[in-house]
């Protein structure tokens, strides 16, 4: 199993978005221009079909980025990923560790300080913060803003990753907020070239430089 690093710049996947591509395609293109984690999230496909695509996905990314898958925990382990993400009302933490075991990355999605608080505490590897921008992957969500960052930053020791709205303008907001990354869907799936709108995002994560965490 891997270790996230910081800065992450994690590539959330959504394959509506890849147009005239695979999403084979636009994940090693986006791997190439800078992303170091690949979660799968393709919440419409049933197990089976979700598996195949993630075995597909493991055999082009293993070696280059670190691959999660969300939700299923047992989709996650079927195929060797490297770990699961877990939505907030998804698995707890804890349970997903005691099945996992360590070395197996989880993450969690939360909202709020004292649900990265209770993350941490449960055994998650980082907390995934958000929505921080205004997002087209959720239209009606307002945005939490920099304050939350700050004050979750402020609150656990594990990575966080910014999400929502998160551009090549803006990630560096969000790291001087506190954030060791970010993960985006539609800023590279939507972007006429993945490996390109990866490049930008890497770079501008490159300029702040990650802070540093205990």
């Amino acid at each position: 199993m891997g270790k996230l690093t910081v800065p992450c710049l994690a590539l959330v996947t959504d394959r509506r978005l890849s147009q005239t591509r695979s999403l084979e395609e636009a994940v090693v293109q986006a791997i190439e221009g800078g992303a170091n984690l690949v979660q799968l999230r393709e919440k419409d496909l049933p197990s089976n079909e979700l598996l195949a695509l993630a075995e597909k996905l493991r055999a082009v990314i293993r070696g280059r980025a670190l691959f999660l898958v969300n939700d299923s925990l047992d989709v996650a382990v079927a195929c060797a990923a490297d770990g699961v993400h877990l939505p907030e009302q998804g698995l707890p933490v804890a349970a997903a560790r005691r099945l996992a075991g360590e070395g197996f990355i989880i993450g969690r999605s939360v909202h709020s300080v004292a649900e990265a608080v209770r993350a941490q505490h449960d055994g998650a590897d980082y907390v995934q913060v958000g929505s921080i921008f205004a997002s087209r992957s959720h239209p009606g969500q307002t945005p939490a803003g920099l304050g939350l960052l700050e004050a979750v930053a402020a609150a656990v020791s594990i990575p966080i990753l910014a999400v929502g709205g998160i551009t090549a303008a803006n990630v560096g907001e969000a790291m001087r907020a506190g954030a060791g990354g970010a993960a985006v869907i539609s800023a590279i799936l939507g972007a006429p070239s993945p490996r390109e709108a990866a490049r930008g995002l890497a770079r501008a994560m490159a300029a702040v430089g990650a802070k540093a965490r205990p």
